[in-house]
Order: structure tokens, then sequence, then C-alpha cells
């Protein structure tokens, strides 16, 4: 669950990073939390699903068609949640490639060596060593 949280978080603040920078309008700190909320969901849900069924483009294009899925992905969001705008598809498509971005930066402060997303607190102990230590 924090990981999740972590992560919303991330994409909400990259969202409100890229937003006026590609033209993307939102009204006010709550249409931007919900809509990187529904966001975060698709992409958890519906985007593997779409990446899967557009595996052909995928491999024909080099790659260069999930840009477009993110971009879709954004747009998905922008028709269900009426505050948040995002006015074309070319839009979208800088404003996916940026939040991929800056989410891929900001997230680079929470993961561990494993990969994994961690929470960061200040109360973090050093792993005690059973056995000789050698120096």
């Amino acid at each position: 669950m924090k990981a999740f949280v972590i992560r919303w978080m991330v994409t909400t603040f990259a969202v409100f990073v890229t937003a006026p920078v590609v033209g993307i309008q939102y009204e006010g700190l709550g249409c931007l939390f919900a809509a990187s909320l529904l966001l975060g969901i698709m992409n958890a849900f519906v985007r593997p699903i779409l990446l899967l069924l557009s595996i052909p483009f995928i491999l024909v294009t080099l790659g260069f068609f999930i840009l477009v899925i993110n971009a879709l992905m954004l747009r998905i969001v922008s028709g269900l949640i009426p505050c948040f705008r995002v006015d074309t598809m070319g839009t979208a498509f800088f404003g996916a490639i940026l939040i991929s971005l800056v989410s891929w930066i900001v997230s680079a402060f929470f993961r561990g060596n494993d990969g994994k997303v961690h929470t960061i607190n200040q109360y973090s102990r050093l792993k005690e060593v059973k056995g000789r230590v050698i120096e």
C-alpha cells in the first residue's frame, strides 16, 4: 500500500510539473489528485492489456508505439474527469513523455538497490552482521 501511495504522489508531482509546460489544464489540486489517481489505476490495469494487444505495433515501431499508448491513457483520463483537460493528441503525447521522464527522475529517490520502491524515513538502521567482519 505504501508503494502505491508513493507512486501516486510521484505521478501527481509529475503531472503538476508537466501541466504548465505542455498545456494540460486542471481546475485545482483536488482535480489534479483525482486525475493522477485515475491515471495510476489506468496504468496498472488497462495499460498492460493495451500493451499486450499492441505487441505487433510495438515491435514494428521499435517501442515507439508505447509512447502513443501512454498518450492515449492521458487522453482517456482527460475524457473521464471533466476538470482535467488535455486538448489535443499532440499535447497528450508530449505530456506523456514529460510525465514519464519526471516520474522516472523523482522515483529514483525512492528505489533501493534491489529495484523495489522503499519509503525513506529517518529511523533506518544499519544491519547487524553476525559472524566475522573483514576490515
